[in-house]
């Protein structure tokens, strides 16, 4: 809380690596902010976190998304890599459950870079807040950041 109330809620990074702008994305759905808005993380390992507290919501049958409901009401969803879903979840392990509550920093996933990349896929890891319009005050911090400890996003409550 800080001094008129307003509780700050910070979103870590899912991923170590270098968080830059959402408009960097190499995919229009995720640069034009279409689903939302966030940072993109270019991941150093494929060690995939919860960046809120939360429920889990979906995870996609291929293993390439997950989408958390945060318990203090931000929606974030990992894309890993783009246009991994022609994968068809080849180098993707999850380790959660749809329903299941995770805490911040908690590991979901292992993404394998090596096999994503050697496919010919980007492993840019957009990190989207699909419900900005329900926050105040979103912020962003680019740079290296540490899975599960870095915040780069915060938002007021």
């Amino acid at each position: 809380m800080n001094l008129f109330g307003k509780k700050k809620i910070k979103i870590l990074a899912p991923v170590d690596g270098r968080a830059v702008p959402i408009a960097e994305t190499p995919d229009k759905v995720f640069s034009e902010k279409v689903l939302g808005d966030g940072v993109t993380m270019l991941p150093e390992n494929g060690e995939i976190v919860a960046p809120v507290a939360g429920t889990v919501a979906t995870i996609a049958n291929t293993r390439h998304a997950v989408c958390i409901e945060g318990d203090e009401g931000a929606e974030v969803l990992i894309h890993l890599g783009i246009d991994t879903v022609k994968l068809g979840g080849k180098g993707f392990t999850c380790l959660v459950k749809a329903g299941e509550h995770v805490r911040a920093g908690q590991k979901l996933m292992d993404m394998d870079l090596d096999f994503i990349r050697g496919r010919g896929y980007n492993t840019a890891s957009p990190c989207i807040l699909t419900n900005p319009n329900q926050v105040k005050k979103l912020t962003f911090r680019t740079g290296d950041a540490e899975a599960g400890k870095t915040a780069v996003m915060e938002y007021e409550k």
